[in-house]
């Protein structure tokens, strides 16, 4: 029996609907800032260029979120914060997993986020 095109797309959309997982929110870095911070512009001359080319930037992308603006919705149950910068890492479901605030430079940071990393629940395996 011959299958018309419209019925092989279809067959093949509900294929992948069954083995293709849902792909959920993946857990973030938010990077909480203000116009005039010194040490943000500093952690984005260190680490911002390279960030996302590792591990660590794979496993939580950067999210910037400017503290003087409105604090975004989907954050509502994240304490806001004055100091800046400070980092929240925020898990795939949305709930903070581990904070540091400030920038203690480019020698210190890596094992802090490397201690807050751990943390999350271990990343799913494809």
């Amino acid at each position: 029996m011959r299958m018309g095109r419209g019925m092989a797309v279809a067959a093949v959309v509900l294929m992948l609907s069954v083995a293709v997982p849902v792909m959920a929110r993946a857990a973030e870095l938010l990077v909480l800032v203000q116009p005039g911070c010194v040490w943000c512009a500093r952690f984005d001359a260190e680490i911002v260029p390279g960030y996302p080319h590792t591990a660590e930037g794979r496993r939580a992308p950067l999210r910037r979120v400017d503290i003087t603006e409105p604090w975004p919705a989907e954050f509502a149950a994240i304490a806001p914060e004055r100091l800046t910068p400070t980092f929240v890492l925020v898990s795939d479901d949305g709930e903070e997993v581990a904070r540091l605030r400030g920038y203690p430079g480019d020698n210190f940071f890596w094992p802090l986020l490397g201690e807050m990393l751990a943390k999350l629940r271990p990343a799913p395996t494809m």
